[in-house]
């Protein structure tokens, strides 16, 4: 009996060294077969699906390392998230989406006026329905219209920049104090009509303009704080901050930008428009040489200015200046004012939108990816990074982004239109020799004419327009350095 099983425990030790064996083989052999094909044993048991991510802009950094470990949590999908430099970045999109030995970005981040370039070469392709950009519920039409190219959603928005009106709040308050101490009396002074102001008061609400004739009015009926130095300054020599003067009556390729037959830029409106923004040189003498968009702002902190005109990167720095001490006030962001009850404004943005790559063998998970980036990430895109998400629903609860994004709903898109990729410093150009005191309907002729002539391929000359005549305000001089306006008597404007 001890015998049998002794027999029958060693036939059990054989059967499984048998098996180990038939084990070993079949891994040795696996493994052998997998080192031919250039893999290690290490690497398959690792071996995921992994897409590329491609962006510019360093200050995203965290959040797209943050994001996508939260996605790959979520899906097992490995993202590669590359910082690349944004100069020849569409080229080197290109490189390595045809070099087989490269890693090809399945999705990157690229600004709404290249999109036409990427589509045309095969790096942005139309995104299926299902994807977050066709939910009307996440974009308005003008984030819509930024990714939007030859009828086809070609991108979805991720973050935008545009600007608004940045005004000291605590100013205001102190003004509308001031005048209401100063009693109802003071009326005929302001030029009201006593009858409709007698008993009334002044809010600082009332203060924040809705034109560029408030802004002028208000600086002659108002005594203004002792630390202003400047009523209302910003930066003249760049046009993001000067669109806003034309941008109701200009289009360079309609709604979306990319319509070829849809430019109008040289028109009676825009060149009145164009007149008061010279004329404006008479009250603010800004020099374009001495300052820029950094300087004023830094002005504006240090309580020298009462209205200017920002991007939205002042909510982050004006609150984190506060929080360090360095910023005393209280301030507020309105939308952009109008010139003045005819002359209509609209401002400029661009939108930075995620690219699902032509070329790229993972459309799908890199679809994922964009999906998860637009509706799960968006409300972290701005404490992370100090962006505005395109997403509507992302400001909720930030007064100061609400504004933004009514500015943005409302801007005109960067044109997306190759033959058009110099407009914006043309227009700049322009800008800067109208202030200087060159005839804007000159300068907006020849700008349209060089435009036209660039989409037909043939000189393009335009019938002159007559000078229409523009008064923004009775002859005033603005006394820079003391926040007021001395008017003089009325007297008409020369014709140019």
């Amino acid at each position: 009996m001890r015998h049998d099983r002794i027999k029958k425990r060693m036939f059990g030790v054989v059967a499984a060294l048998v098996a180990v064996v038939a084990v070993l083989l079949a891994v040795f052999w696996y493994h052998a077969a997998q080192r031919s094909a250039g893999e290690t044993l290490p690497e398959l048991a690792n071996r995921k699906e992994t897409i590329h991510l491609w962006y510019t802009d360093d200050a995203l950094t965290d959040y797209l390392n943050s994001k996508t470990l939260e996605f790959y949590n979520n899906t097992d999908i490995r993202v590669n998230v590359q910082l690349v430099s944004g100069l020849e970045y569409l080229e080197a999109v290109n490189a390595a989406s045809l070099d087989e030995e490269a890693d090809t970005p399945d999705l990157y981040i690229l600004s709404n006026d290249s999109l036409e370039k990427a589509y045309l070469a095969g790096l942005a392709t139309q995104l299926p329905d299902s994807a977050p950009i066709y939910d009307e519920q996440l974009f308005h039409q003008a984030a819509r219209n930024a990714v939007l190219y030859d009828g086809k959603y070609v991108a979805c928005p991720l973050y935008f920049e545009t600007s608004a009106l940045l005004y000291n709040k605590t100013y205001l308050q102190q003004i509308a104090d001031e005048a209401n101490g100063a009693g109802g009396d003071d009326s005929e002074d302001r030029g009201e009509n006593p009858e409709e102001t007698a008993g009334q008061s002044v809010t600082a609400d009332q203060l924040i303009p809705t034109s560029i004739v408030d802004i002028l009015t208000f600086a002659d009926q108002y005594s203004t704080p002792e630390n202003v130095e400047y009523f209302f300054r910003w930066d003249v020599s760049d046009i993001f901050y000067n669109y806003f003067f034309i941008g109701n009556y200009i289009s360079v390729g309609g709604d979306a930008g990319d319509d070829k037959t849809l430019i109008d830029i040289y028109n009676t409106e825009s060149v009145s428009s164009l007149k008061v923004y010279q004329e404006l040189n008479q009250f603010f003498s800004i020099d374009t040489k001495e300052t820029n968009y950094d300087t004023i702002l830094q002005e504006f902190q240090e309580g020298r200015t009462i209205y200017t005109i920002a991007t939205s990167d002042c909510i982050r720095k004006l609150d984190e200046a506060a929080k360090n001490g360095e910023f005393g006030y209280e301030y507020g962001v309105a939308k952009l004012p109008d010139i003045n009850q005819e002359l209509t404004t609209k401002g400029m943005s661009v939108t930075n939108a995620l690219v699902l790559n032509g070329y790229s063998e993972h459309k799908e998970s890199a679809g994922r990816l964009m999906e998860y980036l637009v509706r799960d990430a968006s409300t972290d895109l701005y404490s992370m990074t100090g962006k505005l998400s395109s997403v509507t629903q992302s400001v909720n609860g930030n007064e100061h982004a609400a504004v933004f994004m009514d500015n943005y709903q409302e801007s005109v898109p960067m044109p997306k239109m190759l033959e058009t990729g110099n407009f914006w410093v043309e227009l700049e150009i322009c800008f800067a020799k109208v202030w200087g005191g060159e005839d804007a309907n000159t300068q907006l002729r020849q700008l349209s004419e060089q435009i036209k002539t660039q989409l037909v391929g043939e000189p393009v000359t335009e019938a002159s327009i007559e000078d229409p005549h523009v008064e923004l305000l009775p002859a005033v001089e603005y006394e820079e350095g003391t926040g007021e306006l001395d008017v003089t008597p009325e007297t008409p404007s020369s014709p140019e």
